[in-house]
């Protein structure tokens, strides 16, 4: 809503009056889409001051460390909440009664299969693929098997793509895990929820039928809930920019994928595992502590510290917790790796350096060592992270088509080449 106006005085130029725009939470916004009309653009490498959309999913501020979906704040939902009521949520924009909550598990459960041609898709990748190439392109592809479901304008095409999407990915990431090990597929069992199918999935075998630990199952679910979404970062605004050319959503949906797999974006867990493995042991912390803050020095402590969270990270609190209780419920505190972690923690939490550059562990720090605690692999990470936010692509896929303001996302730029010149034939040039 425009409650009042900036004026914009440009050289040669009449004075120009902006809109400024005020949502229910956050700063002002100058709205600037008048300004291609005065033949004027303007420039925000990264959109870090940029608007590109209007929105009712998720809010954050990053100063004062707070994340709300649909108003209700993460921790609330980590703690009274799961990750298919969150689903709910983000989708309808309501917490659900019994009765929404039972039929939409139910629905999920309903869509948990693959189609078996497809299941055959796996077979065309290499075995050691990276399983976010997998997921990629499994996910493009399930646009070829739902052709009933790609009407974008029709809102009951929307919700059951949506419902496919949730339900199918940690069959499909699941596979892909199966797939690089050369053992078989193991199907869904309905029986399970969400966190312990998935779990189900990625370590039973026919011959061995694996019962997900509750605790375990519990953290898988918490981690799920913690990234199913984060308002506009690069792969959201990915499926948006994707969505607004009228693709269809798995499409946009496995563009979002490709975004995500960026290791500025959904590689960070993976890559404090790295890190924690290059220090190698805890004698050795002061000597990486010492680089990190030498200037310098290139050297970085992944998990530290966020490009939005200029505090704690509020995911990270509830993660810290869970990262405890899967340590304990699994007796590795004696593990080299964790009790590298577990002091790195304490020092980064201590220490008057990070303190005062509010580097503090963020929720990749704590999911990558409750994912590398439970024996999920490395380059399985992102793909975890893929499976959790699906559910935010789709919900702001969704909020963009049902958005008057919808028009297909078409930057300006700066253009700093040369100018026109004049051709010269081939036999003339030097």
């Amino acid at each position: 809503m425009a409650n009042d106006s900036a004026e914009l005085r440009f050289p040669g130029k009449d004075p120009i009056s902006l809109p400024i725009l005020e949502g229910t939470l956050g700063p002002q916004v100058i709205d600037v889409s008048d300004l291609a009309r005065h033949d004027l653009f303007t420039f925000d490498p990264g959109f870090q001051s940029t608007a590109a959309c209007s929105s009712k999913i998720t809010f954050i501020d990053g100063d004062k460390g707070i994340l709300l979906h649909r108003g209700y704040p993460i921790a609330t939902l980590a703690e009274r909440s799961d990750y298919l009521e969150v689903c709910y949520l983000l989708l309808n924009g309501e917490l659900p009664n019994k009765v929404q909550k039972d039929d939409f598990v139910s629905n999920i459960r309903h869509h948990t299969m693959l189609h078996e041609q497809l299941s055959s898709f796996f077979n065309g990748f290499p075995r050691n693929s990276h399983p976010m190439a997998i997921l990629c392109g499994v996910v493009g592809a399930l646009s070829a098997f739902y052709h009933d479901s790609l009407e974008i304008k029709n809102p009951a095409h929307r919700e059951l793509a949506a419902l496919r999407l949730i339900a199918k990915m940690p069959t499909i990431a699941a596979m892909a895990y199966k797939y690089s090990l050369g053992q078989p597929f193991v199907y869904p069992k309905n029986s399970l929820n969400y966190a312990e199918n998935f779990l189900h999935m990625m370590f039973s075998l026919p011959a061995e039928p694996d019962t997900p630990n509750p605790v375990i199952a519990a953290a898988m679910d918490k981690i799920f809930l913690l990234h199913a979404d984060h308002e506009q970062n690069a792969s959201t605004s990915t499926v948006r920019l994707a969505g607004s050319s009228g693709a269809n959503p798995f499409a946009c949906i496995s563009a979002g994928i490709a975004a995500l797999w960026g290791p500025a974006h959904g590689g960070a867990n993976e890559a404090v595992i790295n890190m924690l493995t290059e220090i190698g042991d805890v004698s050795r912390i002061s000597q990486y502590i010492a680089r990190a803050k030498d200037k310098n020095d290139s050297f970085r402590l992944m998990g530290f510290g966020h490009r939005v969270y200029k505090n704690f990270d509020p995911r990270a609190k509830v993660m810290r917790q869970t990262c405890h209780e899967v340590m304990e419920a699994l007796q590795i505190h004696d593990n080299p790796l964790f009790k590298l972690a577990l002091k790195l923690e304490e020092i980064a939490l201590q220490d008057p350096y990070f303190i005062e550059k509010k580097l503090y562990p963020n929720v990749d720090f704590y999911s990558g060592i409750i994912l590398k605690a439970i024996g999920i692999p490395t380059n399985m990470f992102t793909v975890i992270f893929a499976m959790a936010r699906t559910v935010g692509w789709i919900t702001h896929w969704n909020e963009m088509l049902g958005s008057p303001e919808l028009k297909i996302g078409r930057p300006r730029q700066l253009y700093t080449g040369t100018l026109e010149r004049a051709f010269v034939p081939l036999e003339q040039r030097n």
